[in-house]
């Protein structure tokens, strides 16, 4: 991320790092520097603040217009800051990808933020800006004929690298520790239904997807993936459909008001994330990654052996450390958004003769590796 804002002409003298640990801030900013050939303007200011430290924390926001915060996992690091933020005022964003965190925070703290006027925005990174602008871009293109309804769109998420792909051990501990939270979840879900704006999609109920299928279209499997993305999209659904607040953007830069948008771009869609993977060894893969983290994440226990143990239980696809600075430098992602849906509203109007959708729009959105390039990537551009 410092590399980023550095990158982003962002490294001025409104700009400060923050974390428990001076020292190491301090070598990240000269990483940030070399790895980027941009030497900030100025120095930046280096401040120590912990999230066990409320009293430093507090300090810290009211210092800040915005926080950036990158500090997971969020279930038991995110909700000082944002605490913290809204007591002083200042806008708060992160790159959380954690449901029960982000749904848990808009209960705990909606009223106060909208009382002092400030956002706390989370899934500002790969988790969950490709998704929704990529279905964002993909709903746009059922607009070029106003007679087609789109009905249902399966995000397929294809990772590739010319090297080993690793991921950062972080992400692994936000998994697992999300599996313990899935109850907390449910039971927040439960109390907030009936505040939420229900999203009406033309057509028939839709059927539960299968685990895994085949998918003709890309030639490659389907594995359901249980991930933050669904749930940010139908949280956006809703909103626009409740009507939406206005946005910064459409108040001070001119853009599309959310009535606009409503009507040029939104349409209600079922939509779901699924990893598309080229061969069935992969598939059973991440069976057994499922199957590891559902089953032993449920218990103290088995979550102290998959944390303790990342590597054997992902087949090393997280480690500590990370990945080298070569391995990011070879991944790439890919996001196939695969739309279904009806040539005229007369056939989606006909919900008790369960039409089948007569029409298959496909786009694409793909970018650098997803959590060393993309998400400082959205995090800075947010």
């Amino acid at each position: 991320v410092v590399r980023e804002l550095l990158k982003a002409g962002l490294g001025g003298r409104n700009v400060a790092l923050a974390g428990r640990n001076r020292s190491k801030l301090a070598e990240a900013l000269k990483w940030a520097m070399e790895t980027s050939s941009i030497q900030a303007p100025h120095p930046l200011p280096l401040i120590e603040a912990d999230v066990s430290n409320p009293i430093a924390l507090a300090a810290m926001c009211r210092r800040a217009r915005l926080v950036l915060n990158c500090v997971g996992p969020f279930r038991l690091y995110g909700e000082p800051v944002v605490s913290a933020c809204v007591d002083a005022g200042a806008d708060y964003l992160d790159i959380t990808g954690e449901p029960e965190f982000m749904e848990r925070m808009e209960v705990s703290y909606h009223e106060a933020a909208k009382e002092k006027g400030v956002l706390v925005v989370s899934a500002c990174g790969y988790d969950s800006i490709p998704a929704e602008i990529g279905l964002l871009h993909h709903l746009s293109q059922w607009t070029a004929a106003a007679t087609w309804v789109p009905y249902s769109v399966n995000c397929l998420i294809h990772i590739t690298s010319t090297e080993k792909v690793v991921g950062n051990v972080g992400t692994w501990e936000s998994a697992v520790l999300g599996v313990s939270s899935a109850k907390e979840l449910r039971k927040l879900r439960a109390r907030t239904k009936s505040t939420r704006a229900r999203v009406t999609v033309p057509g028939p109920a839709i059927t539960k997807p299968s685990s895994i299928s085949w998918n003709k279209a890309l030639k490659m499997w389907a594995v359901i993936l249980p991930s933050a993305d669904s749930a940010v999209v139908r949280r956006t659904m809703s909103a626009i459909a409740a009507g939406g607040p206005p946005s910064i953007a459409e108040e001070e830069m001119g853009l599309l008001s959310m009535d606009a948008a409503r009507k040029e771009v939104f349409r209600p869609v079922h939509f779901g994330v699924f990893s598309a993977v080229p061969n069935i060894f992969h598939v059973l893969a991440q069976v057994w990654l499922g199957i590891s983290i559902l089953s032993l994440g449920m218990f103290a226990f088995g979550r102290r052996l998959l944390l303790r143990f990342p590597g054997f239980f992902s087949f090393g696809l997280f480690q500590r450390g990370g990945p080298t600075e070569n391995q990011v430098e070879a991944a790439k992602f890919k996001l196939w958004f695969i739309g279904r849906g009806y040539s005229d509203p007369a056939i989606a109007s006909m919900p008790a003769h369960h039409p089948e959708p007569d029409m298959e729009v496909i786009t694409s959105v793909s970018g650098p590796e997803i959590g060393y390039i993309t998400t400082p990537i959205c995090l800075v551009q947010c």
